[in-house]
């Protein structure tokens, strides 16, 4: 019996649009066979500014039979003629605005993905730190959440390893690189820059990437929102109150924690793979007794 609690809230996802992973058909799996979704943005980590964050959510879906036995496709978006293999469904509302595709989520838009439980735990077992943060979201923020999906949260020690060590910091890196506007690097945000010198949200974010990987790592657990003193040294550098050299340092320090685990780490060096495997055939095969 689950000791997390199962919640009934919403499984409506937006409407199908023209990109790859937004078919109908796609909406209509993701929906169906959803068995978590949470917000993964910087609301539950604590650290957004008010009026100015989009809504991020993450969920896990299980997928119908023709698609994990056959070899069942999904329509490539609304107006494609190709099909694409079904991994997530992945919608962002600001699509929706003049400018499609092209346009930046701010303040009010949702953006979502629900990944195929299959590409999840694959993403989960390899330590990727966005989909791990599904395993702890508080039920404040959980949108819905079945049985099963209480299950796979009362079981995230058996996703959590040594290897997400390399992952955490592979992300803070790419993170600090688009803060400083390196070639190659991605970056949105020039209004930031021009103001204080560096994008403060990417900053921001590397700086997180390293206080949640070193909690990970050292108990098996991320705590959301940020506990304090992080949090508030987190906040003060995404609204431009640290200065470049001191955040560059603490950057420093957290590459550092996050190379060399070490004695600290209580994690064991691989993920419960077995369990994960099975967890995935049982968990489908009741889907599909009941669909």
């Amino acid at each position: 019996m689950s000791g997390t609690r199962v919640i009934s809230g919403e499984r409506t996802l937006p409407a199908g649009f023209a990109h790859p992973h937004a078919s109908e058909e796609a909406r209509a799996i993701a929906e169906a066979g959803l068995i978590l979704r949470v917000q993964v943005g910087s609301g539950v980590h604590g650290t957004s500014v008010s009026g100015q964050d989009d809504r991020d959510e993450m969920g896990i879906c299980l997928e119908p039979r023709e698609f994990v036995t056959g070899l069942a496709r999904v329509q490539r978006g609304t107006d494609g003629e190709s099909e694409v293999e079904f991994e997530q469904y992945q919608r962002h509302t600001v699509w929706d605005k003049p400018g499609g595709l092209g346009n930046r989520s701010g303040a009010g838009d949702l953006d979502v993905v629900i990944y195929s439980a299959r590409k999840w735990c694959r993403l989960a077992l390899a330590g990727n730190p966005t989909v791990l943060l599904a395993l702890f979201v508080p039920d404040h923020e959980v949108v819905f959440r079945a049985e099963v999906g209480a299950e796979l949260v009362d079981n995230a020690h058996r996703f959590v390893s040594k290897l997400a060590a390399a992952r955490f910091l592979g992300y803070l890196q790419s993170q600090k690189a688009a803060m400083l506007g390196e070639s190659g690097a991605h970056t949105n945000r020039p209004e930031l820059v021009a103001v204080h010198g560096y994008d403060t949200k990417f900053a921001m974010h590397a700086l997180r990437l390293g206080v949640q990987g070193v909690e990970l790592l050292r108990t098996g657990r991320i705590t959301l929102p940020v506990p304090e003193p992080d949090l508030s040294f987190l906040r003060s550098v995404r609204r431009g109150e640290v200065a470049l050299p001191e955040v560059l340092k603490a950057l420093d320090d957290a590459e550092a924690a996050l190379v060399a685990p070490g004695a600290d780490s209580t994690v064991p060096d691989e993920p419960d793979r077995q369990w994960v495997n099975d967890w995935l055939h049982r968990s489908h095969l009741a889907y599909w007794e009941h669909a």
